[in-house]
């Protein structure tokens, strides 16, 4: 509801300085071009965003997704021990971290939302740090291959939409670590509290 808000008085006071700088022309033709350029940018990106989820699909057809899905199991056990004793919930957060590996935000989120919501059972409406960490997990992901990124990046008409790469593995495994010492701070903190 906040951002109804937000982007309401952006559009009043858009109005209200265009007419009286008496350039409502101005504004009006920016919204326009706007609503143009929103179209273009979303009909790129849906073509893309099937492309990488079609691959995904192939993935999972022929087993491969699975497959990375068992090379992070142990990982998660270390990190998630509670949540991994279910077998549908390690197969929903293995799923979950390997859709983020291949920069799947779309197909990711599906995914974390079914593993949140195991997770969430029988915590009595509070989240428990595991749940916390899964949260830090999807929202901070490591990408090998950023394809949402370069997919915008195409629609805008890159030439190398994926010569963003290092800076993407830096950025994507400091935060990665960042936000699991931070969960690991935090949980600590917490139960040092009365």
């Amino acid at each position: 509801m906040a951002m109804a808000w937000v982007w309401t008085g952006m559009v009043v006071l858009s109005l209200v300085f265009g007419l009286f700088t008496g350039s409502l022309d101005a504004v009006a033709n920016a919204a326009l071009e706007g609503a143009r350029s929103a179209i273009d940018l979303s009909i790129s990106m849906a073509g893309i965003m099937c492309l990488w989820s079609g691959v995904m699909e192939i993935m999972n057809v022929c087993g491969l997704s699975s497959g990375l899905a068992k090379a992070f199991r142990p990982v998660l056990r270390r990190l998630l021990p509670n949540a991994c004793r279910d077998e549908e919930t390690l197969a929903a957060v293995s799923a979950n971290v390997s859709a983020n590996l291949l920069g799947l935000g779309n197909a990711a989120t599906p995914l974390g939302i079914q593993a949140a919501r195991r997770m969430a059972r029988g915590c009595g409406g509070i989240a428990s740090d595991e749940l916390c960490l899964l949260v830090v997990l999807n929202t901070a992901s490591i990408q090998l291959l950023p394809a949402t990124i370069a997919s915008v990046r195409a629609a805008a008409g890159c030439q190398t939409p994926f010569d963003i790469l290092l800076p993407v593995w830096l950025s994507s495994v400091l935060s990665v670590f960042v936000g699991l010492l931070t969960a690991w701070l935090l949980s600590r903190r917490g139960r040092r509290r009365p």
